[in-house]
C-alpha cells in the first residue's frame, strides 16, 4: 500500500488521540484497550426508515437466460463529431495519453463519435443493436486508470439518447484487462456473485472488437481486428434500475475511502465550503447528492464512544457486509481496503449496501509466487490483517460476536459456493474461451505469460481459497498490523511513532525496531526489541535516504508488521519495510 498526503495527515492527529486514550488500540502490556462495553448513548434522536428492515436483494431474473462463455461480436465505427462536445477527435487522440496524463493535464479525456453494431464474425446483423445505422450513435474515450498506460486500451462507449439501449444498458464498457495474465478473473469474479445469496454482482459479457477508423479521412478504411475485452455492466442509475433498485437512492464509487470522517471534504451541498471535486477524491457521486445520511453514519461510525452494534446495525446490513468481505478475502481480491467498491444506499433507508468493483487481482496468490517475486508466507496484506486500515473492518472485527458471524460467512462461502471443483470448472472454461484469443493478433504481443505458462495459472485457480483460508486463520491468531507515522525531530535526538497494535486474544504485544540505511537491513544503525510502548527514539540522523521496519509479536509468538511496503530495483515486495527522508528543514517524510 502507498502511504499518501492524505493518509498521514489523518494518522498523525489520529496518533496525538491514540496516545492519549488508546481507543480501539491493541494491549501494551496490560492495559484494556478494547471496544467500550456498551456505553451510554441516547439513541431516541435516530429513527428508523422504512426501508431498514427489508434486506437489499439483486434481481436473479437478469441472470438466467445468461451464457457467461458467450462471445458478442461488436463493430465500432469512429469518426469525428465537433468541439462543443469534445469529441473533434482522430482515434489515434482518442489513444494519445493514459487517464493519469489527462489528469496532470487537467484534461477531458479525448473522445470521438461512433457507430457501435452488434452481429457476428461475418458483420453486423439484422435485428442487432445498430443495424443498419449511417449516422453515429455513440461516443467513444478510454477507460480505466492505471491500466490505461498500456499500449491496449479499455474503452467506454456511451449510446446517444434515443439511440436505444443495448441489454437495458447506455453505457457499454469494454475492459481489456492488461495486467491480468488470463483475462477472466473479473469476469469469472462476478459471474461467482450471481450464485451467492446477498450480493449485488453485476452483468458480463466476452466481447469481440472490431473497429473502422473514418476519423483520418480515409472513407476506404476497413474493419480492424482489435481482440477480445470483458464488457462490465456499468454501475450507475441504470443498474440500480435494471437490478431492481431505487435508482433515487445514494450510490458512491470509492476512490479513496477508509470509513474515516473527512470532515475537510465530506460535507452537505448546502455547505458554503463543499468542494465537489474535493469530495471526489474520497467518494465519486454517482447517484443521490444529499448527503447527509452518510455524514451521519461516519459521524457515528468515528464515535468510539457509541458501540460498534448500534452504529453497524443502524446502518448496514449484516448479510451483504460479512458476504462481500469474506467473498473478496477469499478469492484473494486484496485491493479494497479503501477503492475498488461502491456503497448504495436506497432513498428511504439507512443502511448502506456494497457493491464489488474491479476484481483483477482475484485468483492469483500462487501466480504472484512463481512470477512476481511475491514472498511466500503470511503478511499483513493477507487474512483479515489486509482490511485493517478500515475504520470500519476495524471496529467490527473487534465485536467478538461480529468475529463469529464473519466466521460462519466465510465457512459458508467456501464449503458451499468456492469449493475446489467449482472454481476448476469455471476457470477452465473461461481459458477454452480466452487463451485463442489471447495467442493470436492482436493480443498475443501483450499477453503477460508465455502461452505453455498460461494453462499453468488456470490449474492454480482451484488451489486460492485454500490458500486465503489459511492466512486467514493466522491472521486471527496474530496481532493486528499498523501504519507508522513521520519521525519528528527535536535537537539531537528523533522519535519514530505508530499505531499501537491489536491483539484478538488481549495478549500482551512486544515491538521490535529496526533502522537501516538500506531495505535490506543488512547495514542496521539502530535495533530495539521488546519495546511496550508503540515508538523508539535514537540519535539524530544526517539529512538522507533511511529504512525502518517495526515487528509486532503477541504472547503465542505470532507477529505482524506495519502496513507499508517497499519494492526496490529486484522487484521484490518488502512487507512492513518504510522509506522516509530526513529533509534539511527538520522535517522527516514517509515515501511510499
Amino acid at each position: 500500500m502507498k502511504t499518501t498526503t492524505k493518509r498521514v495527515l489523518c494518522l498523525v492527529l489520529a496518533y496525538v488521540l491514540l496516545l492519549s486514550v488508546f481507543v480501539g488500540c491493541g494491549k501494551k502490556d496490560k492495559t484494556d484497550n478494547t471496544e467500550p462495553e456498551q456505553a451510554t448513548y441516547e439513541d431516541s434522536d435516530f429513527e428508523a426508515a422504512p426501508l431498514d428492515s427489508v434486506p437489499v436483494v439483486d434481481k436473479a431474473t437478469l441472470y438466467e437466460n445468461e451464457d457467461r462463455t458467450s462471445v458478442v461480436t461488436m463493430y465500432l465505427t469512429v469518426s469525428k463529431g465537433n468541439s462543443a462536445d469534445n469529441t473533434d477527435h482522430t482515434w489515434t487522440e482518442v489513444n494519445q495519453y493514459s487517464v493519469l496524463e489527462y489528469e496532470e493535464m487537467n484534461m477531458d479525456r479525448n473522445a470521438c463519435e461512433g457507430i457501435i453494431q452488434v452481429g457476428d464474425e461475418t458483420g453486423p446483423l439484422p435485428g442487432e443493436f445498430g443495424y443498419g445505422e449511417f449516422a453515429p450513435n455513440c461516443y467513444v474515450h478510454i477507460r480505466g486508470r492505471t491500466s490505461s498506460e498500456s499500449a491496449q486500451k479499455s474503452y467506454k462507449i456511451k449510446i446517444n439518447k434515443n439511440e436505444g439501449l443495448w441489454r437495458g444498458q447506455r453505457t457499454i464498457s469494454l475492459n481489456k484487462h492488461v495486467y491480468d495474465s488470463l483475462r477472466f478473473r473479473n469476469k469469472m469474479s462476478y459471474d461467482l456473485m450471481q450464485t451467492i445469496p446477498n450480493m449485488l454482482s453485476t452483468r458480463t459479457q466476452f466481447v469481440h472488437l472490431y473497429v473502422k477508423d473514418l476519423t483520418e479521412g480515409n472513407k476506404n478504411a476497413q474493419f480492424q481486428d482489435y481482440g477480445l475485452f470483458t464488457q462490465c455492466e456499468q454501475i450507475n442509475k441504470t443498474y440500480l434500475r435494471n437490478h431492481g433498485l431505487d435508482e433515487n437512492g445514494q450510490l458512491y464509487k470509492a476512490q479513496f475511502f477508509e470509513f474515516q470522517r473527512y470532515e475537510q471534504a465530506i460535507k452537505l451541498t448546502s455547505d458554503l465550503s463543499y468542494d465537489k471535486s474535493m469530495f471526489e477524491e474520497y467518494l465519486e457521486i454517482k447517484g443521490n447528492d444529499d448527503h447527509s445520511k452518510l455524514i451521519a453514519m461516519l459521524d457515528d461510525l468515528n464515535n468510539f464512544s457509541i458501540p460498534i452494534e448500534t452504529v453497524f446495525e443502524r446502518y448496514f446490513d449484516r448479510d451483504n457486509y460479512f458476504t462481500w468481505l469474506a467473498f473478496q478475502m477469499l478469492i484473494g481480491n486484496a485491493d479494497i481496503v479503501s477503492q475498488n467498491f461502491y456503497l448504495y444506499s436506497p432513498q428511504n433507508g439507512n443502511k448502506f449496501y456494497f457493491i464489488s468493483w474491479d476484481n483483477d487481482d482475484a485468483f492469483s496468490y500462487e501466480e504472484k509466487l512463481t512470477f512476481k517475486n511475491y514472498p511466500a508466507g503470511f503478511h499483513y496484506t493477507l487474512g483479515i490483517s489486509n482490511y485493517w486500515g478500515c475504520i470500519l473492518t476495524q471496529r467490527v472485527m473487534k465485536s467478538e460476536k461480529y468475529r463469529k458471524m464473519f466466521d460462519d460467512k466465510v465457512n459458508e462461502l467456501r464449503t458451499k459456493y468456492l469449493t475446489e471443483e467449482i472454481l476448476d470448472k469455471y476457470a477452465h472454461e473461461y481459458a477454452e474461451v480466452v487463451q485463442p484469443y489471447l495467442y493470436s493478433l492482436p493480443d498475443t504481443g501483450h499477453a503477460v505469460r508465455k502461452e505453455p505458462d498460461y494453462m499453468k495459472v488456470v490449474e492454480s485457480v482451484r488451489k486460492e481459497v485454500d490458500y486465503q483460508y489459511d492466512f486467514y486463520l493466522t491472521s486471527l491468531k496474530s496481532p493486528m498490523p499498523f501504519y507508522a507515522v513521520p519521525p519528528t525531530i527535536l535537537g539531537k535526538k528523533m522519535t519514530f511513532h505508530w499505531e499501537p497494535s491489536y491483539d484478538f486474544k488481549d495478549e500482551a504485544i512486544k515491538y521490535k525496531f529496526e533502522l537501516s540505511k538500506d531495505y535490506t537491513f543488512a547495514n542496521l544503525i539502530n535495533v530495539q526489541d521488546n519495546l511496550s510502548v508503540p515508538q523508539a527514539t535514537v540519535d539524530r540522523l544526517p539529512v538522507g535516504e533511511y529504512f525502518f521496519r517495526v515487528t509486532a509479536t503477541n504472547e503465542s509468538g505470532y507477529s505482524n508488521t506495519q502496513m507499508e511496503m517497499y519494492q526496490g530495483r529486484d522487484d521484490v515486495r518488502r512487507f512492513g519495510v518504510a522509506r522516509f527522508y530526513v529533509q534539511a528543514d527538520d522535517t522527516c517524510v514517509i515515501v511510499g
